[in-house]
């Protein structure tokens, strides 16, 4: 099951460093994960400040 990111990302970019496999970039309006890459290792999860981050 691979994470994706709510709207309540504020777009500090937190995430995006800490995936080991590169798929987190910025979008539009809040960061967004590639779902046909994940992992489902939860790396993002763990250093979101607002919990933005989830499980699909």
């Amino acid at each position: 099951m691979a994470y994706m990111i709510t709207d309540a990302c504020i777009s500090c970019g937190a995430c995006e460093p800490e995936c080991p496999v590169s798929v987190i970039s910025a979008g539009d309006d809040q960061y967004v994960i590639d779902a046909s890459g994940c992992i489902d290792c939860g790396a993002c999860a763990n250093v979101c400040p607002v919990d933005a981050p989830r499980p699909e």
